[in-house]
């Protein structure tokens, strides 16, 4: 049977990954992979978590399975923390996954099962392995214009446009902030534009939430989710604990369900714990009990704000550094959509060829679409990126 298997094409991230660590020039910089990085290079445990993991350790008594969708007190904590008070409780159904990708997976699941030759609408470019999993699945997918190379911004118009192609029953996939890879999000005008034809047309929206409080601050990067659920009669959201709380190996992450009809929540609720028990049966627990102590415990949770803050505000300084730099070295204003962009990443407007010359004659490595990794860089590295871009021509 094996030997009927075909080779699968690497993933392009974890191959740039694997270049880098076998590249041994000292100076090296790794702006691929996207994973938060301290100015030291460091992914830390954020103090809150691993407190909180120091009183976990104390008071458990027990690694029996959690329930089928998870501890309700996590779903509880995380539906407070994304949503706020947009809807009521008794409004949304949830499931614990396995990190944020779990819950995509299983929200094109759902889409799948009850809607089969519904299409998915996914933006152009967008993280490789949304289009990745559905191709898998065999789920249609079609594309609509998100980035305009251009203007280094939100192709708004193309957007719209190619949307007007939707039908009742399809799903449209959006980032919720921090969109990856670009780092160029819509307004608030524009989610109500889009809101408004999702609507007419009949089609649900899906947001993919990874990056909140990477962005403008944990209220502010949930507004558009929050406007959604709102206004829409349902909504699909999948969110992510790797990022804000620094657990990328705990794998810990959410898919909520939204509907303004409260009949439905029973139903839905039950279709998604029969998912979850069909590919993994229940949950990993370790970090959703973490997220959840940080978020129901005071001076924990003050305490994760604090340094989450903290993160963010780095991540605007080196993006502002950089823009700064790139305009003293150019004499030119073009670069100035790097302080504009938000989260982790930024498309920088690199040919291939010039991702090539950095990545041979600078050892800075960045993917192939020029997407880089802003905590990949720190006060040192910020001048050699900048001086090495208008060297090699971007």
């Amino acid at each position: 049977m094996f030997d009927a298997l075909k080779e699968k094409p690497a993933d392009k991230i974890l191959a740039l990954g694997q270049a880098f660590r076998e590249d041994p020039r000292e100076t090296k910089i790794d702006l691929g992979v996207g994973v938060y990085k301290t100015p030291e290079g460091v992914t830390p445990v954020m103090r809150a978590v691993k407190a909180a993991e120091k009183q976990l350790w104390e008071a458990e008594t027990t690694k029996a399975y959690t329930a089928l969708a998870g501890e309700p007190a996590f779903a509880d904590a995380m539906i407070a923390l994304v949503l706020g008070d947009a809807v009521a409780r008794d409004q949304v159904s949830a499931i614990a996954t396995p990190g944020g990708t779990g819950a995509v997976r299983q929200a094109f699941d759902l889409v799948k099962m009850a809607n089969p030759g519904g299409r998915v609408f996914v933006s152009d470019p967008t993280w490789p392995n949304h289009l990745s999993i559905l191709a898998h699945m065999g789920i249609e997918v079609v594309m609509y214009r998100y980035f305009d190379p251009e203007t280094v911004g939100v192709d708004f118009t193309g957007m719209m446009a190619d949307l007007d192609g939707l039908r009742a029953g399809d799903v449209v996939l959006l980032h919720g902030c921090c969109h990856n890879p670009t780092g160029a999000n819509l307004n608030m005008t524009e989610w109500r534009a889009v809101v408004d034809l999702l609507n007419a047309r009949g089609a649900l929206p899906m947001i993919d939430i990874a990056y909140q409080g990477f962005g403008d601050g944990l209220e502010a990067d949930a507004a558009a989710v929050r406007f959604v659920a709102e206004n829409c009669p349902e909504m699909l959201i999948a969110a992510s604990c790797s990022k804000n709380f620094g657990i990328y190996r705990e794998r810990t992450g959410i898919l909520m369900a939204v509907a303004q009809d409260k009949s439905l929540q029973k139903v839905t609720q039950g279709n998604l714990a029969y998912l979850n028990r069909q590919n993994y049966s229940f949950p990993p627990d370790h970090g959703a009990r973490l997220v959840t102590m940080v978020l129901t415990d005071p001076a924990l949770r003050a305490d994760w704000q604090s340094e989450l803050e903290d993160v963010r505000l780095g991540m605007l300084k080196l993006r502002e550094t950089l823009a700064a730099e790139l305009q003293r070295l150019s004499g030119s204003d073009r670069f100035g959509f790097v302080a504009q962009h938000r989260g982790m990443f930024s498309r920088l407007g690199a040919t291939p060829e010039q991702v090539e010359r950095l990545r041979a004659e600078h050892a800075i490595y960045m993917i192939g679409d020029s997407r880089i990794n802003i905590a990949g860089l720190n006060a040192r590295t910020v001048p050699i990126l900048a001086k090495a871009m208008i060297e090699v021509g971007v």
